[in-house]
């Protein structure tokens, strides 16, 4: 498994404890499919740097996991089409 970072935007139309939950589904979702999360952080609600979606404000979540490619593949596919998503960056870490 490979040392991948996820930061994630959910609107702000939704209540703070709905995306927490929302970034909880997410975190449940690596775990189940034998991932690990090594952080998660909630970042708050912060100003975005340009209107997306006609918001612009959102809830920023980061987390670091390790995790196969198809795991990432998934992940990757459900932030997507989830719209309650702003944005969402995967990025594999560097081997130290």
């Amino acid at each position: 498994m490979k040392k991948y970072e996820l930061m994630f935007i959910v609107k702000t139309t939704m209540e703070s404890d709905a995306a927490s939950n929302l970034a909880n589904s997410y975190k449940k979702l690596i775990t189940d499919a034998k991932g690990e999360v090594t952080s998660f952080k909630d970042m708050g609600q912060k100003k975005l740097a340009y209107t997306i979606q006609k918001q612009q404000n959102g809830f920023y979540y980061c987390l670091n996991m390790n995790a196969n490619a198809e795991i990432v593949k998934e992940l990757d596919r459900r932030l997507g089409l989830d719209e309650n998503i702003l944005r969402h960056l995967i990025i594999r870490l560097d081997e130290e």
